[in-house]
């Protein structure tokens, strides 16, 4: 495969390439929610420019109907989800807030946050899933009857083929993007992946799938397929190299502590044999006389 070389900012996704153009997000909102809204000059776009915060990634993020809607894709599960939204909610809400008085006698009105997740990566997972903010809790709270005083609850749509059809049937570009996904990683059993890719995106502009994205962004949306597949890479890779890492320190400290253990039960049964040869020596003289030859006493 071919090396890029490409230094791109995380924005750079299909998927929020995809979901940045209004009309798209509208439909995947419509499809969510089981609504049919026409109109997106509701929308009003609270993606941080840089799409990271604390190191943390999002994908699109969005106020409208009252709602803060903040949804990312992954292509690998990760539970600490409800946390990294926490951190990424509230840099949104602080930007919204700026210029309420939070200190005055008035109540200070936000938008209700949601958090959504799409999950198309090779994994098996659940249909749909909620990961909550309590579940990283080392403690459980003691009072409140058991309540916890922080909540935030993320929503995981699996959107591989054969999943949640009713939200696919809802957004044509959501199910698309998932035909272009698989058709990607059936083409790549065979060739290079730079020649899956291609493949894949000349097989979709002349089938309709993406077709208008795709043929306005073909050269682009090559290079982040191909992006997103080195980070997928590049994140398997360093989970083993930690696995093996960690499975290799395990051993060795298991090596020595086992190696104490010997030294230990080596002393335990020296001294138990000085302590015998003690107590006869006080019985039996020459046995006592032999001791005195050995330790030179």
């Amino acid at each position: 495969m071919k090396d890029t070389n490409a230094q791109r900012n995380y924005k750079d996704t299909m998927f929020r390439m995809l979901f940045s153009e209004k009309r798209n997000l509208l439909s995947l909102y419509n499809a969510l929610n089981g609504t049919s809204y026409t109109d997106t000059d509701g929308f009003l776009i609270t993606t941080l420019e840089n799409a990271v915060y604390m190191n943390y990634k999002n994908d699109i993020s969005f106020v409208f109907g009252l709602e803060l809607m903040l949804y990312e894709h992954q292509s690998t599960f990760n539970p600490n989800m409800p946390l990294r939204n926490l951190f990424y909610a509230a840099k949104v809400i602080q930007g919204i807030t700026k210029d309420e008085d939070l200190y005055g006698p008035a109540q200070v009105m936000i938008p209700a946050p949601r958090f959504v997740v799409f999950y198309n990566g090779t994994q098996p997972q659940e249909e749909c899933q909620t990961l909550r903010l309590s579940d990283a809790f080392a403690k459980r709270p003691s009072g409140g009857g058991g309540m916890p005083g922080l909540e935030l609850s993320v929503t995981v749509y699996n959107i591989n083929s054969g999943h949640n059809p009713e939200l696919m049937e809802g957004c044509r570009v959501l199910r698309e993007y998932t035909q272009y996904v698989d058709l990607v990683r059936e083409c790549a059993k065979r060739m290079d992946f730079q020649e899956a890719v291609e493949e894949a995106v000349d097989y979709c502009i002349k089938n309709g799938i993406l077709e208008e994205f795709l043929s306005k962004n073909r050269a682009e949306a090559i290079e982040v397929s191909i992006f997103e597949y080195n980070e997928e890479q590049h994140i398997r890779n360093e989970k083993e190299f930690s696995y093996r890492e960690g499975h290799m320190s395990g051993l060795e400290q298991g090596i020595r502590q086992e190696k104490e253990r010997i030294t230990l039960l080596q002393k335990n049964l020296l001294q138990e044999n000085r302590m015998e040869d003690l107590r006869r020596s006080i019985e039996d003289e020459e046995y006592r006389e032999k001791l005195y030859t050995e330790y030179e006493m």
